[in-house]
Protein backbone atom coordinates (compact mmCIF):
# COMPACT_ATOMS: atom_id res chain seq x y z
CA UNK A 1 0.00 0.00 0.00
CA UNK A 2 2.70 2.33 0.86
CA UNK A 3 4.74 1.48 -2.01
CA UNK A 4 1.85 1.97 -4.14
CA UNK A 5 1.17 5.68 -2.94
CA UNK A 6 4.84 6.22 -3.01
CA UNK A 7 4.83 5.13 -7.07
CA UNK A 8 1.78 7.38 -7.54
CA UNK A 9 3.99 10.46 -5.57
CA UNK A 10 6.48 9.89 -8.07
CA UNK A 11 4.61 9.36 -11.15
CA UNK A 12 2.83 12.80 -10.06
CA UNK A 13 5.90 14.62 -9.46
CA UNK A 14 7.45 13.02 -12.40
CA UNK A 15 4.23 14.41 -14.13
CA UNK A 16 4.42 18.02 -12.83
CA UNK A 17 8.37 18.37 -14.24
CA UNK A 18 7.70 17.35 -17.46
CA UNK A 19 4.72 19.24 -17.55
CA UNK A 20 6.86 22.70 -16.50
CA UNK A 21 9.80 21.12 -18.94
CA UNK A 22 7.19 21.57 -21.87
CA UNK A 23 5.67 24.27 -20.50
CA UNK A 24 9.35 26.28 -20.41
CA UNK A 25 10.36 24.63 -23.84
CA UNK A 26 8.44 26.81 -26.03
CA UNK A 27 9.11 29.91 -24.70
CA UNK A 28 12.69 29.33 -24.77
CA UNK A 29 13.07 27.76 -28.24
CA UNK A 30 10.70 31.74 -29.37
CA UNK A 31 13.44 33.25 -26.92
CA UNK A 32 16.46 32.02 -29.20
CA UNK A 33 14.90 32.42 -32.09
CA UNK A 34 13.96 36.03 -31.36
CA UNK A 35 17.44 36.61 -29.95
CA UNK A 36 18.98 35.02 -33.46
CA UNK A 37 16.78 37.42 -35.84
CA UNK A 38 17.57 40.17 -33.54
CA UNK A 39 21.35 39.49 -34.04
CA UNK A 40 21.32 38.33 -37.36
CA UNK A 41 20.28 42.20 -38.30
CA UNK A 42 23.18 43.43 -36.26
CA UNK A 43 26.05 41.42 -37.12
CA UNK A 44 27.21 42.97 -40.32
CA UNK A 45 27.63 46.16 -39.18
CA UNK A 46 28.99 44.51 -35.53
CA UNK A 47 31.34 42.48 -37.62
CA UNK A 48 33.10 45.05 -39.83
CA UNK A 49 33.54 47.61 -35.97
CA UNK A 50 33.15 45.86 -32.69
CA UNK A 51 34.17 42.05 -33.74
CA UNK A 52 34.77 41.61 -30.24
CA UNK A 53 31.70 42.55 -28.81
CA UNK A 54 29.93 40.42 -31.53
CA UNK A 55 31.91 37.32 -30.36
CA UNK A 56 30.57 37.46 -26.94
CA UNK A 57 27.33 37.90 -27.87
CA UNK A 58 27.73 35.06 -30.24
CA UNK A 59 29.57 32.91 -27.45
CA UNK A 60 26.39 33.32 -25.36
CA UNK A 61 23.60 32.79 -27.71
CA UNK A 62 25.65 29.24 -28.53
CA UNK A 63 25.47 28.66 -24.81
CA UNK A 64 21.63 29.29 -24.63
CA UNK A 65 21.46 26.80 -27.52
CA UNK A 66 23.66 24.51 -25.92
CA UNK A 67 21.35 24.84 -22.79
CA UNK A 68 18.16 23.80 -25.09
CA UNK A 69 19.58 20.73 -26.53
CA UNK A 70 20.26 19.57 -22.97
CA UNK A 71 16.50 19.95 -22.25
CA UNK A 72 17.62 22.61 -19.77
CA UNK A 73 14.71 24.86 -21.14
CA UNK A 74 14.21 27.64 -17.97
CA UNK A 75 18.45 28.03 -18.55
CA UNK A 76 17.99 28.30 -22.31
CA UNK A 77 15.38 30.50 -21.96
CA UNK A 78 16.76 33.15 -19.43
CA UNK A 79 19.99 32.57 -21.59
CA UNK A 80 18.45 33.70 -24.80
CA UNK A 81 16.40 36.81 -22.43
CA UNK A 82 19.72 37.86 -21.54
CA UNK A 83 21.13 37.47 -25.92
CA UNK A 84 18.49 39.74 -26.52
CA UNK A 85 19.62 42.79 -24.10
CA UNK A 86 23.31 41.92 -25.28
CA UNK A 87 22.36 42.44 -28.88
CA UNK A 88 20.65 46.42 -27.96
CA UNK A 89 24.15 46.72 -26.08
CA UNK A 90 25.76 45.34 -29.72
CA UNK A 91 23.64 47.79 -31.57
CA UNK A 92 24.25 50.90 -29.82
CA UNK A 93 28.23 49.93 -29.33
CA UNK A 94 28.30 49.11 -33.15
CA UNK A 95 26.50 52.65 -33.92
CA UNK A 96 28.69 54.93 -31.57
CA UNK A 97 32.19 52.91 -33.02
CA UNK A 98 31.06 53.55 -36.29
CA UNK A 99 30.07 57.72 -35.55
CA UNK A 100 33.38 57.47 -34.12
CA UNK A 101 35.44 55.66 -37.06
CA UNK A 102 33.62 57.82 -39.62
CA UNK A 103 34.63 61.42 -38.48
CA UNK A 104 38.51 59.99 -37.72
CA UNK A 105 37.87 58.71 -41.28
CA UNK A 106 36.79 62.46 -42.33
CA UNK A 107 39.58 64.11 -40.19
CA UNK A 108 42.47 61.98 -42.00
CA UNK A 109 41.05 62.27 -45.59
CA UNK A 110 40.46 65.84 -45.30
CA UNK A 111 44.44 66.56 -45.15
CA UNK A 112 46.17 63.39 -46.36
CA UNK A 113 45.75 63.50 -50.14
CA UNK A 114 46.94 67.10 -49.84
CA UNK A 115 49.98 65.31 -47.65
CA UNK A 116 50.67 63.58 -50.80
CA UNK A 117 50.19 66.03 -53.45
CA UNK A 118 52.89 68.35 -51.80
CA UNK A 119 55.11 65.26 -50.70
CA UNK A 120 55.19 63.98 -54.14
CA UNK A 121 56.19 67.50 -56.03
CA UNK A 122 58.98 68.11 -53.53
CA UNK A 123 59.97 64.81 -54.28
CA UNK A 124 59.70 65.54 -58.20
CA UNK A 125 61.82 68.74 -57.62
CA UNK A 126 64.73 67.39 -55.55
CA UNK A 127 64.79 64.36 -58.25
CA UNK A 128 65.44 67.43 -61.17
CA UNK A 129 68.27 68.61 -58.55
CA UNK A 130 71.53 68.10 -59.11
CA UNK A 131 72.37 68.57 -55.81
CA UNK A 132 70.73 67.15 -52.61
CA UNK A 133 70.09 70.43 -49.61
CA UNK A 134 71.81 69.32 -46.60
CA UNK A 135 71.33 66.66 -44.24
CA UNK A 136 69.77 64.43 -47.46
CA UNK A 137 71.86 62.18 -48.76
CA UNK A 138 70.88 59.97 -51.64
CA UNK A 139 70.12 56.54 -49.58
CA UNK A 140 67.74 58.56 -47.16
CA UNK A 141 66.17 59.98 -50.54
CA UNK A 142 65.45 56.92 -52.39
CA UNK A 143 64.07 55.24 -49.38
CA UNK A 144 61.75 58.34 -49.12
CA UNK A 145 60.36 57.79 -52.76
CA UNK A 146 59.94 54.15 -52.29
CA UNK A 147 58.60 55.07 -49.00
CA UNK A 148 55.87 57.15 -50.18
CA UNK A 149 55.10 54.66 -53.34
CA UNK A 150 54.35 52.47 -50.53
CA UNK A 151 51.92 55.02 -48.67
CA UNK A 152 49.96 55.63 -52.61
CA UNK A 153 49.39 52.37 -52.25
CA UNK A 154 48.19 52.06 -48.95
CA UNK A 155 46.01 55.28 -49.21
CA UNK A 156 44.29 53.48 -52.05
CA UNK A 157 43.76 50.49 -50.14
CA UNK A 158 42.11 52.35 -47.62
CA UNK A 159 40.16 54.74 -49.80
CA UNK A 160 38.72 51.23 -51.27
CA UNK A 161 37.88 49.84 -47.70
CA UNK A 162 35.86 53.15 -46.69
CA UNK A 163 33.67 52.33 -49.97
CA UNK A 164 32.73 49.21 -48.83
CA UNK A 165 31.80 50.01 -45.16
CA UNK A 166 34.99 48.50 -44.06
CA UNK A 167 35.40 51.36 -41.52
CA UNK A 168 38.02 50.15 -39.33
CA UNK A 169 40.23 49.00 -42.16
CA UNK A 170 40.23 52.59 -43.51
CA UNK A 171 40.96 54.53 -40.34
CA UNK A 172 43.18 51.66 -39.79
CA UNK A 173 45.09 52.01 -43.23
CA UNK A 174 45.18 55.73 -42.98
CA UNK A 175 46.59 56.44 -39.56
CA UNK A 176 49.63 54.40 -40.63
CA UNK A 177 50.01 56.61 -44.52
CA UNK A 178 49.64 59.59 -42.33
CA UNK A 179 52.60 58.55 -40.09
CA UNK A 180 54.40 57.42 -43.25
CA UNK A 181 53.90 60.66 -44.50
CA UNK A 182 55.01 62.69 -41.15
CA UNK A 183 58.41 60.52 -41.12
CA UNK A 184 58.89 61.01 -45.90
CA UNK A 185 58.58 65.24 -44.83
CA UNK A 186 61.02 65.38 -41.77
CA UNK A 187 63.20 62.83 -43.96
CA UNK A 188 63.09 65.51 -46.36
CA UNK A 189 63.61 68.45 -44.33
CA UNK A 190 59.60 69.72 -45.07
CA UNK A 191 57.36 70.94 -42.03
CA UNK A 192 54.52 68.57 -41.71
CA UNK A 193 51.46 70.03 -40.75
CA UNK A 194 50.52 70.45 -36.67
CA UNK A 195 47.25 68.65 -37.50
CA UNK A 196 49.33 65.76 -39.14
CA UNK A 197 51.60 65.52 -35.93
CA UNK A 198 48.84 64.75 -33.36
Amino acid sequence: MLKRRWFAIMALALCFTLVACSTAKAPAEAAIKAAEDALAAVRPEAAKVVPDELKAVEDALAAAKDSFQKGEYQQALTGAQDVAAKVKDLASAAAAKKDELTASWQGLSGGLPGMMNVISKRVEILSKSKKLPAGLDKEKFESAKATLATVKETWTEASDAFKTGNLADAVGKATSVKEKAVEIMNTLGMKAPAAAQK
